[in-house]
């Protein structure tokens, strides 16, 4: 058959809370990386996005290494990632994606990727989207029996104990928690096929502002602005908490309007307030700045008076915020902001990323 041709929309995951059980789950720790499906044909080579955009220039030294390692014809999903000290680095990936074509061939060097695949839509002339996932995994791993860092193939597991173990143990190298697929699954592109389990933890926020929901300007809030208080004590933006009802987005213009009053005369975030450009020093985070991550999105936001604290749950932090929007539980009338500081998180032991490979 002929090459299958990009874009094909990769086969996506939903969250559940537990790992399942059962004798036709297999198990695959969950990487936290770039999702690329990579398409060779002889010496052709193109990564794709998850979102169906071409991702070489970001990552040119991919490229030679896929085009020796991989067989002459296959189309391939994995994650592209960076791994530095021993632990997957997001930040570090997240700066590989850059406008300039001389800082992406100097971060090539600096910022190495690697590329690490759990899955095959086509191996040679063979289709395998039809095919049951244990057979696209042999099939896989027939393709990548060779190859060598960068690389790799994912560890894969049948035995939940196992699976388990890789949930807790390995979340020190970076890793987001455990992906559980169907052995008799196909590839099914565009849904949420797959079963993705990640860390959650509970923490007090203090809440110091908000965004109005799109189109609801003074009727509904959209999200919700998080900080915690660093050692010096100085409030840190760590992110938003967004996870409302229509309903309880109404609400929460009641429940916040007493605490806009006079909000932006002392606030620790007033320089980044209302959309202004941060000015304030780098150690101070700040929501509101603008960046390549922007994308022209409407950053800015309503100030308001930091006492208000939140229980929010999370996964896990990526440098001192949350990786991913934060899930709201409840107010915490009883507690105080001050007790809002980085020292209630939990700190995850590093596990070096060798380890996984050697499971």
């Amino acid at each position: 058959m002929p090459a299958l041709l990009p874009p094909i929309a990769p086969m996506l995951a939903k969250r559940v809370e537990k790992i399942p059980t059962g004798d036709y789950f297999l198990f695959e720790p969950k990487w936290d990386g770039f999702r690329a499906l990579v398409f060779k044909d002889g010496s052709s080579v193109t990564l794709q996005s998850r979102d169906g955009k071409p991702l070489d220039r970001y990552f040119p030294e991919l490229a030679p290494v896929l085009r020796k390692a991989l067989p002459r014809q296959c189309v391939l999903d994995g994650e592209i990632v960076v791994a530095r000290e021993g632990r997957l680095d997001f930040d570090a990936l997240q700066m590989r994606l850059h406008p300039a074509a001389s800082r992406v061939a100097k971060l090539s060097v600096e910022l190495p990727t690697a590329m690490v695949f759990w899955d095959a839509l086509q191996v040679g002339a063979r289709d395998l989207r039809q095919k049951p996932f244990a057979e696209r995994r042999a099939a896989l791993e027939k393709a990548l029996a060779k190859v060598r860092p960068p690389i790799h193939l994912t560890p894969i597991t049948s035995d939940v104990s196992k699976a388990k173990d890789w949930f807790s143990r390995f979340e020190g190298a970076g890793l987001d928690g455990v992906m559980a697929k169907d052995a008799r699954g196909h590839y099914e592109a565009g849904k949420r096929s797959m079963l993705k389990i990640k860390h959650e933890r509970d923490c007090d926020c203090v809440i110091a502002g908000f965004r109005w929901q799109k189109g609801s300007h003074e009727e509904a809030i959209g999200s919700l602005l998080l900080g915690l208080y660093d050692e010096r004590g100085t409030l840190q933006h760590v992110g938003v908490v967004a996870s409302f009802t229509e309903m309880k987005r109404r609400e929460l213009v009641k429940t916040l309007n007493p605490y806009r009053k006079g909000a932006l005369a002392k606030h620790p975030w007033r320089e980044g307030a209302v959309g202004a450009n941060t000015t304030l020093e780098t150690s101070n985070r700040v929501p509101g700045g603008k960046s390549r991550w922007s994308n022209g999105k409407d950053l800015s936001w309503e100030p308001v008076r930091p006492e208000l604290v939140v229980e929010v749950a999370y996964d896990h932090m990526q440098s001192d915020r949350f990786r991913h929007t934060a899930q709201f539980r409840r107010f915490r009338p009883d507690k105080s902001p001050a007790d809002c500081t980085y020292s209630q998180l939990e700190v995850v032991p590093p596990e070096e990323l060798a380890q996984i490979f050697k499971s």
